[in-house]
């Protein structure tokens, strides 16, 4: 894990996170625990495309599985009672 202390930040400034970025995404630890992480903006723009791609993807799926006929409508209670789990 790429880390840095926020005491550093405070002491350094920004140009310590600038260092601590070229060897990938940042994880500043506050109080001894990870608190944040910092990446570049082309790392972040690459994780929300990705993110809409999944998101996307499971949706068409979840179409797809409703124009199949995979889909059935129920109660909660019904669910129970297929999976078992009543008392």
């Amino acid at each position: 894990m790429n880390a840095i202390a926020a005491q550093d930040i405070k002491r350094k400034g920004i140009s310590a996170v600038d260092e601590a970025l070229k060897e990938g995404p940042v994880h500043v630890i506050k109080n001894n625990l990870p608190q944040y992480v910092v990446m570049t903006e082309a790392r972040y723009r690459e994780l929300v495309e990705a993110e809409d791609e999944a998101y996307i993807a499971r949706v068409r799926t979840s179409l797809e599985d409703v124009k199949a006929g995979r889909v059935s409508r129920g109660s909660a209670e019904d669910l129970i009672k297929e999976l078992g789990l009543e008392d």
